[in-house]
């Protein structure tokens, strides 16, 4: 990965300097010279058709948006070498795939070029590996509201659009996952802990329920929801209570598979020792439901849903953790899923 660590110190200011655009001014003469896009965040909302774009260039962060026909997506996907979003519409219970992403311009539509059909009921979040895309799914399998289940579908993705592979059924409720080689590892919403399926995509071909091979708890956690990994390091956000706007949070793990892999079936991974917490009123963090993590900056993207109707906030070089605040916080109505990359 790229560094952007150099880009951080203006964080503060870049979004109120630099223009919605990603031109500069090419020195006074002749056309205007585009800014080298160094790294992107692209997030997505619950309550509008808007994607914002974060893009990181030597002067900064340029903030633009553009649009898709869809005004509740969670879940996002950037494929840099065919330049293509896939972004899943709870709206249309699909995921879209848009084309020529980074020649779409500022509050422009994206060009929609591929959809699934309509399968899913209640999508969260999105895991990517070559022609293999998961999408995990909250909504009540059973129809009892007093057990707990969720699904993964497991599409493939060709040339002419999205297969249905499968669909994998479990037993308690999802919400973020992150793949980790070839093994899945899901959030098990409404509690403190994280699950695992391992060697996922080839083990489970079939419509099955599963049973995880691991499940283990998040000491110093109440209720995750976002899980991403980047160089070993892991972060799970906390939303709390989810009434509550003020009481969030994220953990921060490093060499998570090492000590997921060390703690019993069941058993609890301790606070002491393993994780650093960034919690408190100063974080600006009361449901973050979703999380991207650069290892080389260490920073954390966090798209945070309930503060002032949601926003995205990043943190950096967050050390011994603790009450602190935001590197850059960015008002971004029902801001719901976050994508990093490295450009």
């Amino acid at each position: 990965m790229k560094k952007i660590k150099f880009l951080l110190p203006i964080f503060t200011i870049s979004l109120l300097l630099i223009s919605c655009t990603n031109e500069d001014d090419g020195g006074g003469s002749g056309d205007p010279v585009p800014l080298p896009i160094l790294a992107t965040v692209y997030a997505t909302s619950n309550t509008n058709k808007a994607i914002a774009v974060y893009d990181f260039t030597p002067n900064g962060i340029v903030l633009s948006s553009v649009l898709t026909g869809s005004d509740d997506n969670e879940g996002i996907y950037y494929d840099g070498e065919a330049d293509e979003l896939a972004v899943v519409s709870r709206t249309q219970s699909v995921i879209n795939t848009f084309s020529n992403v980074e020649n779409t311009g500022n509050n422009n539509t994206l060009n929609l070029f591929l959809s699934s059909d309509s399968v899913l009921e209640s999508p969260r979040d999105i895991a990517v590996l070559d022609n293999v895309y998961i999408v995990s799914d909250n909504a009540d399998v059973d129809g009892d509201p007093n057990t707990d289940d969720g699904r993964f579908f497991v599409f493939l993705r060709g040339a002419n659009g999205y297969t249905l592979r499968n669909i994998v059924t479990v037993n308690y409720a999802v919400w973020g996952i992150q793949l980790i080689g070839n093994d899945l590892y899901t959030v098990v919403d409404k509690t403190a802990d994280v699950a695992v399926l391992k060697n996922f995509i080839s083990t489970y071909t079939t419509d099955v329920t599963a049973t995880p091979d691991k499940q283990i708890t998040i000491e110093g956690i109440t209720r995750t929801h976002g899980i991403a990994e980047d160089g070993g390091f892991v972060i799970l956000t906390d939303i709390g209570d989810a009434t509550n706007e003020s009481d969030g949070g994220f953990n921060f793990i490093n060499n998570f598979v090492s000590k997921f892999d060390a703690t019993a079936n069941g058993e609890t991974l301790a606070f002491a020792g393993n994780q650093v917490r960034v919690s408190g009123a100063l974080t600006q963090l009361g449901n973050p439901v979703a999380v991207e993590y650069e290892s080389t900056s260490q920073t954390v993207f966090i798209a945070e849903r309930a503060n002032e109707g949601g926003k995205i906030v990043f943190f950096n070089e967050f050390g011994a953790g603790g009450n602190i605040t935001p590197t850059l916080s960015s008002l971004f109505e029902g801001a719901s899923s976050l994508y990093f990359i490295d450009k």
